[in-house]
C-alpha cells in the first residue's frame, strides 16, 4: 500500500527542503504501524541530505536543582508538588569537573541548567563565573537553560560566550494551560525571540506524551518550526512520582518513532536531539531506530532528575551504527 503523505514529503522535504505544514505533520502522526518503516527511512534520508551524518553529543548538569516556584505538571523539581526532589546547588569545582567529564566523552556541548522561573542578579553573576571558568579551562561549548530571560540578560549571556540557550515551548500553545499555569506560552515564546535577537543559537523543544492530542502534537511541531531553532530536544514523558502527570501512560514505542519521523519532516535542517524519556519509551533497539529515522543528536549520561544510559553505551551505539560524532572544532 502507498501513503500519499510520504510521497508528498519526498518531493517537498527531501528534494526541496521545505518542512511539512501542520496538516501534513498530522497525517504522518496518523500513519499506521505498517507504514512506520517507510516513514523512518524517509526521515533518515532527509536528515542525511540536509544535516549530514554527524551526531552531536551533549552532557547536561543542574547547577540549581529543585525548589522551583513554577508548576510545570511534568516536573519533579517544582516546589509546589510532593516530590522526592529537594533543592540543591552545585558549586564551581563540581561544575568544572562535570564539564571536564562531559568533554572527555567527546561531547561538543555542556549545558548548565537551573530550576528557576528566571535568573536573578545573583544567579547571573554565578553563571558568569562558571561560564568564564569553563571557557578558560575546558575545551567544550557552553549552553545554558535558566528559564525566562529579559532582553538585558539574553545580551549578557551572549556577551559571556554562551553560544546556545535552551528554553522549551514544552507543548502546543493550545494545550499549554493544561501543563503550566504559573506562566504563559507567550512568555516562553518571547524568551526564545530574545535569545535569537541576542545572537545565541536557540535550543527549543518540549515533551511528548503529556495528554495532548495528535493534532496538538502536530501544532507543536509547526510552532517550533516557526521559531527556526538550531536544535529541538525531543523528550518523551517519564511520569514522575508526586507530580500531576504521575499517572499518565508512557508513550508507546511506535508512537514515539512516528513522532520522531514527523518532527524531522517538519524540521528538515534542525538538530533533532534525543532527550529525556527515550530509555523508558524506546529501549535500546528503539533508540537505534530513531537514530536511523531522523534523530541526529543525543544527550549522554543522566538527565536532570532521571537516569539515562551510561555515556559509553551511547558512544558504542554510535560506533556500531557508523555515525561520526560531531567534533568541537566543527561547532566553533
Amino acid at each position: 500500500m502507498t501513503y500519499d503523505i510520504l510521497d508528498e514529503a519526498r518531493g517537498q522535504v527531501l528534494q526541496a527542503g521545505r518542512g511539512l505544514d501542520c496538516d501534513q505533520v498530522l497525517e504522518v502522526l496518523r500513519l499506521p504501524d505498517e507504514a512506520l518503516t517507510r516513514a523512518l527511512a524517509l526521515a533518515h534520508e532527509v536528515r542525511m541530505r540536509w544535516c549530514g551524518p554527524q551526531v552531536e553529543v551533549e552532557g547536561i548538569v543542574s547547577v540549581k536543582t529543585g525548589g522551583c516556584p513554577e508548576d510545570c505538571h511534568f516536573c519533579s523539581q517544582s516546589g509546589r508538588f510532593d516530590s522526592p526532589v529537594r533543592a540543591a546547588w552545585l558549586d564551581l569545582p563540581q561544575l568544572l569537573e562535570a564539564a571536564k567529564a562531559t568533554a572527555a566523552t567527546g561531547a561538543s556541548e555542556f549545558c548548565i541548567v537551573a530550576a528557576v522561573r528566571g535568573p536573578d542578579e545573583a544567579m547571573m553573576a554565578e553563571v558568569g563565573v562558571a561560564v568564564r571558568a569553563i571557557n578558560d579551562q575546558v575545551g567544550i561549548n557552553v549552553a545554558c537553560s535558566l528559564g525566562i530571560l529579559t532582553t538585558a540578560q539574553a545580551r549578557e549571556l551572549a556577551a559571556l560566550g554562551v553560544h546556545r540557550y535552551n528554553h522549551n515551548l514544552e507543548t502546543a500553545r493550545s494545550y499549554f494551560s493544561h501543563v503550566v499555569t504559573t506562566h504563559t506560552w507567550q512568555e516562553r515564546y518571547q524568551t526564545c525571540q530574545e535569545v535569537a535577537a541576542a545572537g545565541m543559537e536557540l535550543c527549543c523543544g518540549g515533551i511528548v506524551g503529556m495528554g495532548e492530542s495528535l493534532a496538538q502534537r502536530a501544532e507543536f511541531a509547526c510552532q517550533l518550526a516557526a521559531l527556526t531553532p538550531h536544535e529541538v530536544p525531543l523528550n518523551f514523558l517519564n511520569p514522575r512520582p508526586g507530580t500531576p502527570f504521575a499517572g499518565l501512560p508512557v508513550v508507546s514505542g511506535p508512537d514515539a518513532l512516528r513522532t520522531i519521523a514527523a518532527f524531522r519532516l517538519a524540521l528538515p535542517r534542525t538538530v533533532l536531539r534525543y532527550a529525556g524519556g527515550r530509555e523508558i519509551t524506546l529501549g535500546d533497539l528503539g533508540t537505534e531506530a530513531g537514530l536511523l529515522g531522523g534523530v541526529n543528536a543525543i544527550i549522554v549520561g543522566n538527565y536532570l532528575t532521571t537516569l539515562g544510559r551510561p555515556a559509553q553505551a551511547d558512544l558504542a551505539m554510535l560506533t556500531r551504527l557508523e555515525m561520526p560524532i560531531k567534533s568541537l572544532s566543527a561547532t566553533l
